[in-house]
């Protein structure tokens, strides 16, 4: 069985077990409270020398880092992952989209708002940067998504279990997702699929 080191109310956590569950995958799960420093302890960095989550335990195999990492080697010739090069590629696009510019953005304002308990006035230009950012990336999303079901193909895949995690919960970053219909309605289609959970589900 797979054993899946997480902090629940991470978004790039949430991607792995959004994963695990299409793919009806059975796994342990590991919860690592990372306020407390518990990912930078010695026996944690003997699995993961970077000290994050998730880190994936793949039995006969050794322990695998990195969200997309994760979820790609799981989703390795599902539906979740098209077979077709082009088709692919674009899935890859919007993952590396997501890893640069939408989760340092709305991620990291979430973090230090709802795990960290920072205000804005503490915050100040810091947060703000990340709040142009957040939105910027916002709306390329909400571009690409006007007039579509999913990402890629009008299917849902990889990609929008990438987006979705932190998507989903910018409001909690403070950016309002009232004015990106297209990202509603997207919102909408991915929590209508059976293996949805929420992000704070074991």
């Amino acid at each position: 069985m797979f054993r899946l080191y997480d902090y629940l109310p991470s978004g790039n956590g949430y991607k792995v077990r959004l994963t695990l569950r299409y793919l009806a995958l059975p796994y342990e799960l590991v919860e690592v409270d990372i306020k407390r420093g518990e990912s930078r302890t010695p026996a944690f960095l003997a699995l993961n020398p970077n000290g994050r989550i998730p880190a994936l335990e793949v039995p006969g195999r050794g322990v695998l880092a990195e969200s997309h990492a994760i979820i790609s080697y799981l989703a390795k010739g599902s539906a979740l992952l098209p077979g077709d090069a082009w088709a692919e590629a674009l899935v890859w696009q919007w993952m590396c989209f997501e890893q640069y510019n939408l989760e340092p953005a709305i991620g990291t304002a979430r973090f230090w708002l709802r795990s960290l308990g920072r205000t804005e006035a503490e915050l100040g230009q810091s947060l703000t940067d990340k709040l142009v950012a957040g939105r910027a990336a916002l709306q390329v999303l909400n571009g690409a998504l006007t007039g579509k079901r999913f990402l890629v193909g009008d299917r849902y895949s990889l990609a929008d279990i990438a987006l979705y995690a932190y998507t989903h919960v910018a409001p909690e970053a403070g950016i309002d997702l009232d004015v990106y219909p297209a990202i509603r309605h997207w919102i909408r289609n991915v929590e209508a699929e059976r293996s949805w959970i929420p992000i704070t589900s074991r």
